[in-house]
């Protein structure tokens, strides 16, 4: 505001200053002499500054005439581009302030003026690259799709600027819709620069998307080549690959490609829950048992899991409940402490039919991470140690409202996945699927399911070293009953 005002006092103090030296020069009554040959001239103070301007114009005048008369000169001595040149100044400089004004109208996000100042910088100046550029980048940020095309396709015929032009057309196909063509675009763009970043994870992520697994891993390598993905990060996503591309592969038939791949996909990342799952699969059928057990322990010593524990199970399916404890022991002693551990020690000495043993391995489980599957355990060992119905139907209640306990989570989005799988559902991230606990589910339903233990039967208060006396399981029964009609 403050530089405003002095340039607007400035402004009047140069006109006041003109005005007032224009009225002195009219009253001083003096006169210019101009002899020019044998003539003379009288001028007064205003014809004599007429003349002046006159005489600045016929000057820059004549010093164009000489200009273009060298011009004309050099074109006759051979230089066919002298007279073009001569004429081509004026319209460059027009050109590049188009150019110019397009530029700032791109960076403003005004793309109808981009456009429109872009194209008068195309016609004026003789720098396709640049206009081009220009013109197809600001009929992006407008959404004309088609226009944008056409530009970024003139791109193509200058090798300094093919890249960009394959580069914005890939874009172009991804917005109409056409991945098919995006991808094989992205293919050839990889193929011209094989460090470029972005070009890596647009191709890796239409490949995933387009199920091209082994396309994809190849992606990958180069990936992890030019040194954009850490080595472990490469081995676990590499595996992921590899294990879709197992399962594409068992769907078409071809077993022993795919046993292969599950079983690459183990030894790239052991830690895998779902890749050792598959590659004790494909051993087991291989009829190697033992090597499967191996890769079930070394996926379980890093992180227990249920699915972990069905695929140990399944390397020995005729074996007895006591022959199956006694196979899990080496299993269940590497993480004793761990909750799934305890999950799994119940479940198999149920099965075992040691009830007692069973409330022993799962310890105050019920208590601290009461889940559905804690709670059905519970209600397993009262059955099974005889409890009243009323009582086993109490932890059913109660598990009917209670956390489901660790699941497949995106990391991204939240959303709960019933199996594993490399792809969210929801949100199409890859490799974001983690085993925790979900977003907290549990209070009170639309249903009141939690009235359930009052309708069907009281759950026993916690006692760890004995059973419920018979006298306290009549109370419990006595209190969840409905109270009696009453009579008219």
């Amino acid at each position: 505001m403050f530089w405003t005002l002095v340039k607007i006092l400035l402004f009047v103090a140069v006109v006041i200053g003109l005005a007032m030296g224009a009225g002195m020069v009219m009253d001083s009554g003096q006169t210019v002499g101009l002899r020019i040959f044998d003539m003379e001239f009288v001028l007064g103070p205003m014809q004599a500054i007429i003349a002046f301007v006159v005489f600045l114009v016929a000057l820059w005048v004549v010093l164009k005439l000489i200009s273009f008369a060298f011009a004309v000169l050099r074109f006759m001595n051979g230089d066919e581009t002298a007279i073009r040149r001569f004429f081509m100044r004026n319209r460059e400089k027009r050109g590049l302030d188009a150019l110019l004004n397009a530029m700032i109208a791109q960076a403003e996000g005004d793309g109808k003026t981009a456009i429109a100042k872009a194209e008068k910088a195309h016609k004026l100046l003789n720098r396709p690259v640049m206009t081009s550029l220009l013109i197809a980048q600001a009929a992006e940020t407008k959404g004309n799709t088609d226009l944008a095309i056409e530009n970024y396709k003139a791109l193509l015929d200058d090798n300094r600027s093919r890249f960009v032009g394959v580069q914005g057309l890939i874009r172009a196909k991804l917005s109409a819709g056409d991945k098919e063509k995006a991808q094989a675009l992205a293919v050839k763009a990889l193929e011209m620069q094989p460090a470029h970043e972005v070009t890596q994870n647009t191709l890796l992520g239409l490949q995933t998307e387009a199920e091209d697994w082994a396309g994809a891993r190849k992606t990958l390598l180069i990936k992890k080549s030019s040194g954009h993905l850490p080595r472990d990060v490469w081995r676990r996503r590499d595996a992921i690959l590899a294990l879709q591309e197992a399962d594409t592969l068992a769907v078409k038939g071809d077993l022993v490609r795919a046993r292969e791949a599950a079983i690459e996909a183990n030894r790239l990342s052991p830690d895998l829950i779902p890749a050792a799952v598959a590659a004790a699969q494909a051993l087991v059928a291989q009829g190697k048992g033992s090597y499967a057990a191996k890769a079930i322990r070394k996926a379980w010593k890093v992180q227990p899991h249920p699915e972990l524990a069905a695929a140990f199970a399944a390397i020995e399916k005729d074996e007895t409940p006591t022959q199956r404890l006694a196979r899990f022991g080496k299993l269940l002693n590497m993480r004793p402490a761990d909750a799934e551990t305890r999950l799994l020690k119940a479940e198999l000495l149920i099965a075992a039919e040691d009830f007692p043993g069973a409330r022993r391995a799962l310890g105050d489980l019920y208590e601290t991470e009461p889940t559905v599957r804690a709670l059905t355990i519970m209600a397993a060992i009262e059955r099974g140690e005889g409890s009243d119905d009323a009582v086993v139907r109490g932890w059913l209640a109660r598990a009917l409202t209670a956390k489901r306990g660790p699941q497949w989570v995106c990391e991204k989005c939240q959303h709960v996945h019933a199996t594993w799988q490399a792809i969210c559902d929801n949100c199409g991230a890859f490799d974001t699927l983690a085993w925790r606990d979900a977003p907290d589910s549990a209070g009170p339903s639309a249903t009141q399911t939690e009235l359930l233990p009052l309708i069907v039967g009281s759950l026993p208060k916690p006692e760890r070293d004995a059973d419920m006396s018979e006298d306290v399981v009549e109370a419990q029964v006595e209190e969840s009953a409905p109270p009696p009609e009453k009579t008219a």
